[in-house]
């Protein structure tokens, strides 16, 4: 197997069967506004939507063979001393990594446009700290051949080889000028991108991971999203064999339309799927801000539900600092908040080790339970 050389992008005329995809490209731009909708109808949707970026990046390092939950995460985050094996440390580590990546891109996306400047820098985010590929270059193209293949295995057996060393840099900055050109249809230009950059494989490792974490990103950049708060890994996970099967058919065969019809049905569910959760977010979110105004008789209710929400998994100390609600108040919230059963203690205060507290509804729509 000779390692993959890409096609130019845009693509040659011929390559793209519009009107095969004109019906499935209406109904993922419509299911698409309508979540966009649900999104403006948020008063802070990066703070609501916390709990399915957290799952987001729970399900796009699962695909990578990273098995943890959600609630595991946000336990280890809320409480990292908590004794647990090596191993499972870094996947955890792995996990927060990601949705740390997203929200620094969040962050610079205010400041500067989508480009292989901000992806390198996301990367080395992505790759910080005790988690696998930290030692291979983050944030740095690769410069030597890697390869797919099952784990210790030589490249004479991969299931794909990307491309050689000396075609990633003009294949990336082909990706980089695509980018910013109009295509016939954003969505089909987004499926192109996305399949580009996981084929090019421009890093030694975290290359799923960051061309997962780029779909938000161009939905973003491209003003098809009022907020980069998109995630498709559910549905990718779900059907991450036909996922590698359309992928390795571009390589395999050039169907580049096999692809295209396989991401734009995966909108069309997923933007439905992120719509029926948003709403539930929302709705319990305008639920339990009257209840806890009844319940707290308090003027910091607002405060303390977007720090419950931004962390459905929590102790003291980050309540108080994330909220800004002075100590004694903060308190008394949180006491009563468990007396009338919205939160739970899931860890009881021992000695200097603090309670944690849960929000259990929230995090059940996020996990679809």
């Amino acid at each position: 197997m000779n390692p993959y050389v890409p096609d130019n992008l845009p693509l040659r005329k011929e390559i793209i069967n519009w009107a095969e995809h004109v019906t499935l490209i209406g109904n993922a731009r419509a299911a698409l506004a309508r979540f966009n909708g649900v999104l403006q109808a948020m008063p802070n949707p990066q703070v609501l939507l916390s709990p399915l970026a957290t799952q987001e990046a729970v399900l796009s390092s699962k695909i990578e063979g990273t098995i943890t939950s959600m609630e595991e995460v946000l336990e280890f985050e809320a409480s990292p001393t908590s004794n647990i094996s090596m191993e499972k440390r870094d996947d955890l580590r792995e996990v927060i990594n990601y949705r740390q990546a997203i929200r620094a891109a969040v962050d610079d996306m205010n400041k500067r446009p989508l480009c292989l400047n901000l992806i390198r820098d996301l990367h080395c985010v992505l790759m910080s700290g005790s988690v696998r590929g930290q030692d291979k270059m983050p944030g740095e193209i690769r410069i030597n051949q890697n390869y797919i293949a099952p784990p210790g295995a030589p490249i004479e057996q991969a299931t794909f080889i990307p491309p050689s060393p000396e075609n990633v840099s003009p294949s990336l900055h082909n990706w980089e000028e695509y980018l910013y050109m109009e295509e016939k249809d954003p969505l089909v230009q987004l499926a192109l991108l996305k399949a580009q950059f996981e084929l090019i494989h421009p890093f030694c490792d975290g290359n799923g991971r960051m061309g997962r974490m780029l779909i938000p990103l161009i939905l973003y950049d491209k003003k098809l999203l009022s907020s980069p708060v998109f995630y498709l890994s559910a549905y990718l996970e779900r059907n991450h064999e036909i996922y590698y099967e359309r992928l390795k058919a571009i390589s395999r065969d050039g169907d580049w339309n096999g692809w295209i019809a396989f991401f734009l049905q995966a909108v069309v569910e997923q933007s439905e799927e992120n719509s029926r959760k948003a709403k539930a977010i929302l709705d319990l979110y305008n639920e339990m801000k009257q209840h806890i105004r009844n319940v707290t008789h308090s003027q910091f209710g607002i405060d303390a539900l977007d720090a419950i929400f931004d962390s459905p998994i929590f102790k003291s100390s980050y309540f108080i600092a994330r909220s800004n609600i002075p100590r004694g108040t903060a308190l008394r919230i949180l006491r009563l908040l468990v007396k009338n059963s919205i939160l739970f203690a899931v860890q009881e205060q021992s000695g200097r080790t603090p309670s944690l507290f849960c929000l259990p509804s929230l995090l059940g729509i996020a996990e679809d339970l």
